[in-house]
């Protein structure tokens, strides 16, 4: 049965999910494609119910989900957080882009007046 988080993207919560390494690089190999939890584990010398604490912050935050066959858990990636954070971050791009256009105007004009 998989395992779905729901409801409104906790941008925030996704920002202190990302600012952790492990949690990054889970998320970079699951961009690859879904991997088990002692795939994901693999690659990081912690104890796996160290490893599945981090699994399980991606997962209540629904930018992971999961879903368990016997003994196996397969995680995939579930994109519409990170979605919702590029958009936020486009728009502040956008917003930056915008201001530093009219700084350079401002500044080229202040040149101009100075010749």
């Amino acid at each position: 049965m998989p395992n779905h988080g729901a409801g409104v993207v906790d941008v925030d919560g996704v920002f202190r999910a990302l600012s952790d390494p492990t949690r990054r690089q889970v998320v970079e190999r699951l961009a690859r494609g879904p991997a088990t939890t002692s795939e994901l584990a693999r690659p990081f010398a912690m104890a796996l119910p160290s490893f599945t604490q981090h699994l399980g912050v991606l997962e209540r935050l629904g930018m992971v989900t999961s879903e368990k066959a016997g003994r196996v858990r397969t995680y995939r990636l579930a994109p519409e957080p990170l979605e919702e954070v590029g958009s936020w971050l486009d728009a502040q791009r956008a917003l930056w882009s915008r201001r530093l256009d009219q700084l350079d105007v401002l500044l080229h004009e202040l040149k101009e007046q100075q010749k």
